[in-house]
């Protein structure tokens, strides 16, 4: 079970990541097998389905998103903790954004599910 701690430190620590633009540091979070899911994935990853699969594509997919946004930040606005899951309610480049984090048994994400107020439409 997730406690707000970890949930906070976590929030904290991806937060900061994103918007120093330290993808290695953002992709400590992840197993290496995590899967990915988002609506901009369709567009800037060209994958139909909105889902990578593992560090590799996932982080092909961030780095091109990095240089196609070079001022990318977040504003974290909320915290939501579930029993192995994390909810981090921001505001990001495309407005009100949530990003759904499963953690496995060691604390690392398996899989991330994003939603945005205003999705990129292929």
């Amino acid at each position: 079970m997730i406690d707000k701690a970890f949930a906070d430190h976590f929030a904290a620590d991806w937060i900061d990541s994103w918007n120093k633009h330290d993808l290695d540091r953002i992709l400590s979070h992840y197993t290496d097998d995590f899967e990915m899911s988002s609506p901009a994935i369709v567009k800037i990853a060209s994958e139909p389905s909105g889902t990578l699969k593992g560090k590799i594509a996932v982080g092909a997919y961030w780095a091109k998103a990095l240089r196609l946004i070079p001022n990318l930040h977040f504003e974290l606005v909320a915290t939501l903790v579930g029993v192995d899951s994390v909810t981090l309610y921001y505001n990001g480049g495309r407005g009100a954004s949530a990003e759904v984090f499963h953690f496995n048994r060691e604390g690392k994400i398996n899989k991330a599910f994003a939603h945005y107020l205003h999705p990129l439409h292929p």
